[in-house]
């Protein structure tokens, strides 16, 4: 390891469903096979081990990565209050939203389900349900949707609708409905804007059913490693993304 440079503390919110911790840990390993050089910790909020306090121990210094797609409760409140309970006084990047890499991250996902995301013609008569879990953070939930917007205005998408797993309306099934109410719609996709395994995944996954389409949740993709050592580097420089914990 160098220790010229400061770990990266991947931190993720955890859950009880096992999948999570495992996708999680996944990312770690795409981390350091793109960094070997770089150590890389992962950290729990709640539900999975190991906790901040445990890992902070072993850390001579380190940039905490918050491992979510948005800026909500969790990214302005819960992890800075971790951090500052465990004694923490850390640079703190940027979450992972917005970025080309989640969508061309999305693109992969969908072409995973078989859908020919190369083509100009195939994207134009496909509609696509990004489906997010969806927060009582009224901006989150606009970025969410500014997401989706540049995704259909950048790829070529017939149209892209957002739906939500919790939280607020539209749910998936509304967005399903007017998807295929559009002329220009030939077929429907769903994909999970959202990182791990787990309840809210599966309940957009139950949601789709009258979906052409159903796509893996972004998961391990390359893109999601890419991303994380980009917020990382922007915070290690102290560029203006970082969130000084002290601040």
């Amino acid at each position: 390891m160098d220790s010229s440079q400061p770990a990266l503390l991947l931190i993720a919110h955890g859950s009880r469903d096992a999948r999570h911790a495992a996708t999680v840990e996944a990312l770690a390993g795409r981390l350091r096979l793109l960094r070997p050089s770089l150590e890389t910790a992962t950290a729990y909020l709640e539900h999975c081990a190991p906790r901040i306090p445990q890992v902070l121990g072993r850390l001579d210094d380190a940039v905490a990565v918050p491992l979510l797609l948005g800026r909500a409760f969790h990214a302005k409140s819960d992890i800075p209050a971790a951090l500052r309970a465990a004694g923490a006084d850390l640079p703190l990047a940027d979450v992972l939203g917005p970025s080309p890499l989640l969508l061309d991250a999305l693109d992969r996902r969908l072409a995973e389900t078989g859908l020919d995301v190369r083509s100009a013609a195939v994207r134009a008569r496909t509609g696509v349900v990004l489906a997010a879990a969806g927060s009582s953070d009224r901006a989150a939930n606009a970025a969410t949707r500014a997401v989706a917007a540049e995704w259909r205005r950048t790829r070529g998408w017939a149209a892209v609708e957002v739906a939500y797993a919790s939280a607020t309306p539209p749910q998936v099934p509304d967005a399903v409905s007017a998807l295929r109410a559009r002329p220009d719609v030939r077929q429907v996709a769903v994909a999970p804007y959202l990182l791990a395994p787990g309840v809210l995944p599966d309940r957009i996954a139950a949601a789709a059913g009258s979906a052409d389409l159903v796509a893996p949740v972004l998961g391990a993709a390359p893109e999601i490693a890419r991303l994380l050592l980009h917020r990382y580097d922007r915070a290690r420089l102290a560029l203006p993304a970082v969130t000084a914990l002290s601040a």
